[in-house]
């Protein structure tokens, strides 16, 4: 694909279209208040971003429940007093001409009891010592994700996107090695699938027409099966339940290993599955013009920047004027990152990975 095109529009089934294919992949980066709040340094990331050149801004991973915290200074939606900052960051990416979405998230089994958080397994197996929820106690957490999503469109966001990836609560439920259920949320691929369904129907059901709702699937760990998951997205597609599927991939160009979709991309499980007017995109060390190119022409509606984001805000604005453009090579020093405006504590969130950022 040109680079023309990667800047045509995208309609979307709700709400206002995407101005381009370029979509911000929700980032963990740590530097929020320790109650939650949007901190200076959340809304100065926001403020970089919003002027980017992307289409659509996702915050990071925003907890809908105290007890669903999963990292220190992780940003919050789960109480009213976290409105008002939230309020300022849809703000500044409605000035910056970009449509907004929170990524709402809980850590489920891998909530931190050092943070207040309360692992929430959906088997009793799988934390020593905790029992499973109770029926009662998911549906509990299925109308803490709704009501975030509500709070999340009177701060004026034009969508959410629910996190069922990396093994959080709705991966993990979706999971036959982390869900030995024998209620409604267990059993049968339908069954495991049921609570991350009812949070967009219900979030569908309490928000406005022209609300956006994306989904953000992982295939990888934590006992996913791809056959399963491909026919949960597929459920999802044709009855057109969300807006865009987010594909969290590693590494986009992966090869299925094992299985009924062996040595195929694992892109094309699921860009090869109709998806009438719901948009579906990858993230996945997409670091360069070209390769945003070769993912929309192997049938991406749009891509997720990620790594490249980081080290360059203005990623897209970048691809447009120059159509050859690499993302500087990793790792990169600490003292790059804090001249191109992250946070020491986004630095610091950033440290645990060697590859990409290496100490002065």
């Amino acid at each position: 694909m040109s680079v023309a095109e990667m800047f045509e529009p995208l309609t979307l089934l709700h709400g206002p279209p995407m101005r381009n294919r370029f979509m911000m992949a929700p980032l963990v980066n740590q530097q929020s208040g320790h109650d939650g709040s949007a901190s200076t340094f959340d809304q100065d990331w926001i403020r970089q971003l919003a002027w980017g050149g992307y289409a659509l801004i996702q915050t990071g991973a925003t907890y809908v429940e105290a007890g669903g915290i999963a990292y220190e200074r992780q940003l919050g939606i789960q109480s009213d007093a976290h409105v008002a900052g939230l309020t300022q960051m849809a703000t500044s990416i409605r000035e910056g001409g970009a449509l907004s979405a929170v990524q709402l998230h809980h850590a489920g089994h891998r909530a931190d009891p050092g943070l207040g958080g309360i692992p929430a397994p959906a088997s009793s197996l799988t934390v020593p010592g905790v029992r499973a929820l109770t029926t009662e106690q998911v549906e509990r957490i299925r109308d803490s994700f709704i009501a975030a999503a509500r709070r999340a469109e009177l701060a004026g966001f034009n969508g959410v996107s629910v996190h069922g990836a990396f093994g959080w609560i709705l991966s993990e439920f979706m999971s036959p090695l982390l869900n030995d259920r024998r209620d409604k949320y267990g059993g049968s691929t339908e069954n495991r699938a049921r609570l991350t369904v009812e949070v967009i129907e219900g979030i569908r059901r309490v928000c406005g027409p022209d609300f956006q709702i994306g989904l953000r699937m992982s295939v990888e760990r934590y006992g996913l099966r791809l056959e399963e998951l491909r026919e949960i997205a597929a459920n999802i597609l044709d009855r057109e339940l969300i807006d865009y599927l987010d594909l969290a991939l590693w590494d986009s160009a992966q090869i299925v290993q094992e299985g009924t979709f062996r040595g195929q991309t694992m892109l094309s499980v699921f860009t090869s599955l109709p998806r009438r007017g719901v948009r579906v995109g990858t993230a996945g060390k997409i670091m360069s013009a070209q390769r945003v190119g070769q993912l929309l022409d192997e049938g991406c509606d749009f891509v997720l920047i990620g790594r490249a984001g980081i080290l360059r805000r203005d990623f897209p604005l970048q691809v447009k004027q120059h159509p050859r453009y690499e993302s500087p090579k990793t790792p990169v020093t600490e003292e790059y990152l804090l001249a191109n405006g992250l946070s020491e504590r986004f630095i610091k969130h950033l440290r645990r990975w060697p590859y990409f950022v290496r100490s002065s």
